[in-house]
Formats: structure tokens, C-alpha cells, sequence
């Protein structure tokens, strides 16, 4: 035990690992917040297609050489959620087969430019990073900290500002509208910010295993806890724990951070899934706010 102390203090001084553990943490956090709402509104898989897209787009930033991948990457993924939620709204090819199409073309496409016009010497290195998260969250600068930390700080007051609209939009959207509340800004609202999310997240678990951070502690709070409120900042507390326990243990075990925060995640929804059933089955209530 002391050992494993005495490595922990040893890689702290390391300024990389500082960021990585301040990244995670406010992903953590932000990915939770509307994770619930995600969830409820059977929206869960639009976390995973905009990963994708951003996946795409990265590979075009990376084509043009652009030195900062987020100036491209953040408009590009805002936008296909924007279209996404629009067409899942109005056309004929509805939201899960929207975001099938776009999830798998733009994984395809931003692969196929990547082997096109990649100068990189380890292709397979890069893909799987930016799949994975295996080494990116190690990589930060001091700058995307910063850029990290203010998206972040963003998000969590947007969400907070907007609460009480958001929890009427998830539970009932036509009983809000019928009240005034413009249930579909506060969508859009809802999709942008997850986009925001998903960008932020690529550093830290990979473009493929988003969806984990956003589903996984929703999940497990639900598992206990019956109200709206309990149950997102459950999700959230839950979620910056596994987050750090993932990332301490990448570090002194030498695993792939991204993979074993998700670990970290199943391992904790099997646990409150446990605790849940010895509790008598606890269901969530859509009632109590």
C-alpha cells in the first residue's frame, strides 16, 4: 500500500498527470449532469453518433493540418446535432436512423481519410488512440486544460440556470409546451451541449466510449435513488469518482485510461444494481422533482 503511495506522489509532480486528473474530472462531471436526461428521453444513442461525427471531423482537421483540431471539430459536431435533432423531428429518415447513418458514415469516411492523407508514421497508434482515449488525456497542454475547464464551467451553469425547463422538457414536452416553455430551444439547447460534452470527453475515454460516461452513472443512480434531483447528482458524484478511481488506476497499472474508467463504471452499476435489488427494487418515480 505504502508503495503504491509513494508512486502516487511520484507521478503527481509529473504536470501531464495533473491535467489528466483535473480533464477527467470535469468531463466526469459534465457528461452526468445530462446523462439523465438522455436516458429518460430515450435520446442515449446520440451520444455515441455525435462521437462518431467528431471522430470525422477530427480527421478532416487532421487532413488540413490545422494546428487547434477543436476550432473545426466543436462547430462541426454542434452542427450535426442541430440536424440530427431536426431530423429526427421532420423528415421522413427518423432519429435513430439518422443517427445510424451519420454515426457509421462519419466513422467510415473520417477512417478512410485518415489511411488517404495521414503523414503520420503509426496510423494504427493514432486511430486507436482517438477510438480509445489510450494516450491522448495524457498528451494535454496547458491550454486545452484552460479550454477544457471554461467549456466546462459553461456547461455546468447553463445546466444549472435552466434546471427546472430542462426537467420539464425531459419528463413531459407536451404538457410543457401547453404551459409556454419553448420545448424545442431547450432541446436544441440539449443537444448542443451534449455536443460540447462529446468533444470534450474524445480526450479522455476515446470517440467510442462516450456513451459510457453519459449512460453508466445515470444508470446507477437510478438504480437507488427515485427522485430527478437525487438522481443526477448521484450521477454526478458517482461519475467524477469512477472517473479519478479510473484514472489513478491507469496510472499504476499501465491500462489504457479511457477503458478502465469504463471498467470502473460497470463495476459501480453492478454494485448499485445489487445494492438496488437488497433495497426491494427500487423504481424511478417520474413524479418528485
Amino acid at each position: 500500500m505504502s508503495t503504491m503511495i509513494e508512486t502516487l506522489k511520484l507521478y503527481l509532480q509529473y504536470p501531464f498527470v495533473r491535467y489528466a486528473l483535473i480533464v477527467g474530472v470535469l468531463i466526469a462531471l459534465c457528461s452526468s449532469l445530462l446523462g439523465v436526461t438522455l436516458v429518460l428521453k430515450r435520446f442515449s444513442f446520440i451520444g455515441d453518433g455525435l462521437s462518431h461525427v467528431a471522430f470525422g471531423a477530427m480527421a478532416v482537421a487532421a487532413v488540413l493540418n490545422l494546428s487547434d483540431s477543436m476550432i473545426f471539430v466543436l462547430p462541426a459536431t454542434v452542427l450535426c446535432a442541430i440536424l440530427l435533432l431536426r431530423t429526427g423531428q421532420n423528415t421522413k429518415i427518423k432519429g435513430d436512423a439518422a443517427i445510424a447513418m451519420i454515426s457509421v458514415g462519419a466513422l467510415a469516411i473520417g477512417y478512410l481519410l485518415m489511411n488517404l492523407f495521414s503523414t503520420s508514421s503509426n496510423l494504427s497508434g493514432d486511430v486507436c488512440s482517438t477510438l480509445f482515449g489510450s494516450t491522448s488525456i495524457l498528451t494535454l497542454t496547458k491550454t486545452e486544460v484552460w479550454l477544457c475547464a471554461v467549456l466546462s464551467v459553461i456547461v455546468v451553469i447553463t445546466f444549472i440556470l435552466f434546471y427546472n425547463k430542462i426537467f420539464a422538457v425531459t419528463f413531459d414536452e407536451g404538457f410543457a409546451q401547453a404551459t409556454g416553455v419553448k420545448a424545442g430551444m431547450y432541446n436544441l439547447l440539449i443537444a448542443v451541449i451534449i455536443a460540447v460534452i462529446i468533444v470534450l470527453a474524445m480526450n479522455l475515454v476515446g470517440s467510442l466510449l462516450i456513451s459510457a460516461l453519459v449512460i453508466f452513472p445515470a444508470l446507477s443512480a437510478m438504480r437507488l435513488f427515485k427522485s430527478f434531483r437525487s438522481v443526477t447528482i448521484c450521477s454526478a458524484m458517482l461519475s467524477v469518482i469512477c472517473a479519478l478511481t479510473g484514472i489513478l488506476i491507469s496510472i499504476l497499472a499501465g491500462t489504457p485510461v479511457g477503458s478502465t474508467i469504463v471498467a470502473v463504471d460497470i463495476a459501480a452499476f453492478a454494485l448499485f444494481s445489487l445494492l438496488g435489488s437488497l433495497k426491494g427494487g427500487v423504481r424511478f418515480s417520474m413524479i418528485q422533482k
